[in-house]
């Protein structure tokens, strides 16, 4: 009987926030040691189910970069790195649309189908829902402390989002799962990184949320304390004192772009938490940091 009772009484304390979200997209960003564990995606999947019986419209984008590089040295190709990044060459980008829109994709696909729902696998390619250009990125050689420019071959940025498939699916209570691969206008295809092609899509879609699971709790303060929100003046303040440090840096500039990209809230929190989307979205205190206008 106690056991019921705090079922109902959290199932009541979750229904303010299910109303406020009814209609609204949100999109997550899958990623991390998350993925790599069975009993956590199920976690995950069961979470996303839920959102959409509860009337929200939830949209995936997930990464892979671990599963790729598993592939590449199964197929005897060796990865290459420039300033940290990887070279994605003509056969690297071939590999790596297999296993992000093939093997990865519907594996996140099944498990949300598993759980009553109805999921479908995509790719930037289809509907024309993403267009890419190849990136441009910049370093300073550490030798001659000249500013260089990298050649990470087939790495693009997303320049257009065409959400007319999105809203379709959204009509037909269908959930999107995308993979970070889409083609330029020159006829390529282009690896994105996961992170900046959420950023895109949910931007596109004004979503009410944009949700990164990593495998980090959120933004810490210097006592390694989680913030649970941030503005963006002070997200930048805190870059610019050395709060926020290292691979932290461009998640905060990945969120500051998506809500300058027209997203309402961008929340940096811990994947490897069971149900850490619905600890978020339907609870009080939340489970990560915040970040809004």
């Amino acid at each position: 009987m106690d056991n019921a009772e705090t079922q109902a009484r959290l199932l009541s304390e979750a229904l303010p926030y299910m109303q406020a979200y009814e209609n609204k997209s949100v999109v997550v960003k899958y990623g991390g040691h998350a993925m790599g564990d069975t009993e956590l995606g199920r976690a995950f999947a069961r979470d996303i189910a839920l959102l959409k019986q509860s009337g929200v419209n939830p949209i995936v984008v997930h990464g892979g970069g671990p599963q790729i590089g598993r592939m590449l040295n199964q197929m005897g190709i060796e990865s290459r790195f420039e300033g940290g990044l990887r070279v994605t060459d003509a056969e690297t980008v071939r590999i790596v649309e297999m296993v992000l829109a093939g093997s990865i994709n519907k594996e996140i696909v099944a498990m949300i189908n598993a759980e009553g729902e109805w999921a479908i696998g995509l790719c930037g390619k289809d509907g024309n829902l993403v267009f890419a250009e190849k990136a441009t990125k910049t370093m300073i050689d550490p030798d001659s402390n000249i500013e260089k420019v990298l050649d990470l071959g087939f790495v693009g940025e997303p320049v257009e989002v065409d959400r007319t498939l999105l809203d379709l699916l959204a009509r037909s209570e269908m959930i999107p799962v995308i993979a970070p691969v889409a083609p330029g206008r020159d006829g390529a295809t282009y690896n994105i990184n996961a992170d900046t092609f959420a950023g895109a899509i949910a931007g596109s879609l004004n979503a009410s949320r944009l949700l990164f699971l990593t495998d980090v709790p959120g933004v810490l303060n210097k006592d390694k304390e989680l913030i649970k929100e941030l503005s963006v003046s002070e997200a930048k303040g805190l870059i610019r004192n050395g709060t926020i440090s290292g691979g932290m840096i461009p998640k905060v500039e990945t969120c500051i772009d998506a809500l300058e990209r027209g997203v309402e809230g961008v929340v940096i929190l811990n994947g490897k938490t069971r149900h850490a989307v619905l600890l978020e979205l339907l609870t009080e205190h939340g489970a990560g940091t915040l970040i809004v206008p």
